[in-house]
């Protein structure tokens, strides 16, 4: 697979809300040893899956089962059928943050993909404001990249390598007057990048830390969920305060059969761990499982 772009248009079960987004010429600033650089890619079409679709990471979350989308009575876990982690869900928000260290794709055949992202939106909203990294299969062959997305709006990968064990630092911040910065900051190689757009539809009405199983098959079902083995995230705060301090809803990819994928340990003041339990594929996901369906968004300014 190349490196660049993908139209993540993914509206995952139940997600069809229009939004507008606009990004703002220079869309981002990158630096890598103070030095300022262009290192990120806009092409129209992402790279392709073995199955010749195309590779979509991030997006909103596919909620799936009774009780979900609470109202009134707290209820503390959730499942989705491509997120897993902890969702900050009550209030609005200003922004979410977290590290993670970047983990070993463990690959032994066929194709299957990893997201490890922080953001906005996107819990029970049709937006959603993200940053992270990837770790991918294709047969025994590992990638790991970086990417931003202001969702539905077209996503952007970063060229700047990123390996198993870097220390990786991510942020979403809304500014105000519709307007987000995104940062992501690697301290093992010493980059980082700021990243700028706006959001007219955004809502804010979640945070979260996520460990994801990408869309879409070319069916139009959620990937296989990479052998990522343990996902390690520490201070993650919403608010400039712990995440543990909203209360937030545990979240777990569930595939169609009826499986968790991956284990998510309590989370304590701000860290938790992620591992992986199976790709999903078994039961026939891939086959028959969880649908997303890919639309057509219109763009808008501000």
């Amino acid at each position: 697979m190349n490196v660049s772009a993908r139209r993540r248009a993914l509206a995952i079960v139940r997600s069809s809300v229009l939004a507008g987004f606009t990004l703002m010429a220079p869309a981002f600033a990158a630096t890598s040893g103070g030095l300022a650089a262009t290192v990120a890619r806009t092409a129209p079409a992402g790279p392709a899956t073995s199955a010749g679709s195309r590779l979509q990471p991030g997006g909103t979350s596919g909620l799936t089962g009774p009780g979900t989308l609470h109202a009134g009575a707290r209820n503390a876990n959730a499942n989705s059928t491509n997120w897993s982690g902890y969702v900050a869900d009550r209030g609005t928000f200003m922004s979410a943050s977290a590290s993670w260290v970047e983990p070993a794709a463990r690959c032994s055949s066929g194709s299957q993909y990893a997201s490890f992202w922080v953001g906005l939106d996107g819990y029970a909203s049709g937006t959603v404001e993200q940053i992270g990294s990837e770790a991918d299969c294709s047969g025994k062959t590992a990638r790991y990249y970086s990417w931003y997305e202001l969702f539905p709006a077209k996503a952007v990968d970063f060229t700047n390598p990123v390996r198993p064990g870097d220390h990786l630092t991510g942020s979403v911040t809304y500014t105000g007057r519709h307007g987000f910065t995104l940062k992501l900051s690697d301290a093992t190689r010493h980059w980082s990048h700021t990243v700028t757009g706006f959001s007219s539809k955004a809502a804010r009405t979640s945070a979260e830390v996520i460990v994801e199983a990408p869309c879409c098959t070319k069916a139009g079902h959620v990937l296989p969920l990479a052998d990522f083995g343990t996902a390690t995230f520490s201070g993650s705060a919403v608010n400039g305060v712990p995440l543990s301090s909203f209360d937030p809803v545990s979240v777990d990819i569930v595939s169609a059969n009826g499986k968790k994928e991956d284990s998510i340990s309590p989370l304590s003041s701000g860290q938790f761990g992620a591992t992986w339990l199976n790709d999903g594929t078994s039961g026939g996901r891939t086959a028959g499982g969880h649908a997303c369906k890919l639309v057509t968004y219109a763009l808008g300014a501000r």
